[in-house]
């Protein structure tokens, strides 16, 4: 069986000699685990420097130092809701990344603190994605506002809004089409949702975006982020299969080259498997800490 990069870092740490193979061997494993090559040199050096301050460090001090380093990149973010207005958070994310469950994972989460959860079905692209958003919705004792098939998802929205405000629901969480049939109907289909959210939620601070991550896809991960990020202006993260033993590095690029912070992961099969991000956990994860 293949060690995981956590591992394998633990036992590069673990070695009694810090010198040049060891940097250069560092080196390549974060670049393989797709913590890109300027955040790689620059952790390198960083660690080489304090290596020659110290005249030798031992390999778990610099693993700590790394972890310091990386943890100042990370940004995490935990929604606030408003007890007396509406809030509506667009859930974002390519197919296959586990959307819809997220956002059954996110009701049940909700719910438990007291809220009144409304599911929007906004992708409206797949029929598929209105029946399993459907199924969830009975599942989690959610109501659900759709449309037909190849209906208008901005119109979904729309009336998902004015339904919740007759029915004094306080959250609207909302699907999004992941596919169109080409990537510019699909930027252009998701600013019009987001339009149409802006102007029918007045105060902006309770209109949140979140864009859905598979944990496992590397740095395609890094590049859904881009796309989605420039389409709608992103506000956090939320990663599915965080419990696989997923490289993870491209979140300390998405963190820190796009300013996106992590909010939540989805850490198993169960609706009640959803929790916060933890930075400390992560990290200690991704560098082979304690594990």
């Amino acid at each position: 069986m293949k060690k995981t990069f956590g591992a394998r870092l633990k036992a590069l740490f673990g070695i009694k000699t810090i010198d040049e193979n060891f940097f250069e061997e560092l080196e390549d494993m974060l670049i393989e685990g797709d913590l890109g090559a300027a955040t790689t040199m620059e952790l390198s050096d960083a660690l080489r420097m304090e290596a020659k301050k110290k005249k030798m460090v031992s390999g778990s001090e610099l693993q700590q130092l790394m972890k310091a380093m990386l943890k100042e990149k990370m940004k995490t973010y935990i929604p606030r809701l408003s007890a007396d207005d509406l809030n509506f958070f667009l859930i974002l994310g390519v197919n296959g990344v586990g959307k819809t469950t997220t956002i059954a994972k996110m009701a049940t989460y909700y719910r438990s603190q007291g809220n009144s959860v409304l599911l929007a079905a906004g992708d409206t692209f797949r029929a598929a994605a209105i029946d399993q958003l459907d199924v969830h919705a009975q599942r989690t004792q959610s109501r659900i506002v759709k449309q037909a098939f190849q209906g208008d998802p901005s119109a979904v929205l729309y009336d998902a809004i004015d339904s919740a405000k007759a029915r004094k629901e306080n959250l609207i969480l909302a699907d999004t089409a992941g596919r169109m049939h080409n990537k510019e109907n699909l930027v252009r289909e998701l600013k019009k949702m987001d339009k149409v959210v802006s102007s029918r939620i007045p105060d902006q601070k309770w209109y949140k975006k979140f864009l859905v991550i598979d944990a496992t896809t590397g740095q395609n991960g890094l590049s859904q982020a881009q796309m989605f990020n420039d389409a709608v202006s992103l506000d956090a993260i939320i990663l599915t299969k965080y419990d696989s033993a997923a490289k993870g590095g491209a979140l300390v690029q998405i963190c820190d080259k796009l300013g996106l912070p992590i909010a939540f992961v989805g850490v198993g099969e169960q609706y009640e498997d959803f929790r916060e991000f933890d930075t400390d956990e992560f990290l200690d994860t991704l560098l082979g800490i304690n594990g």
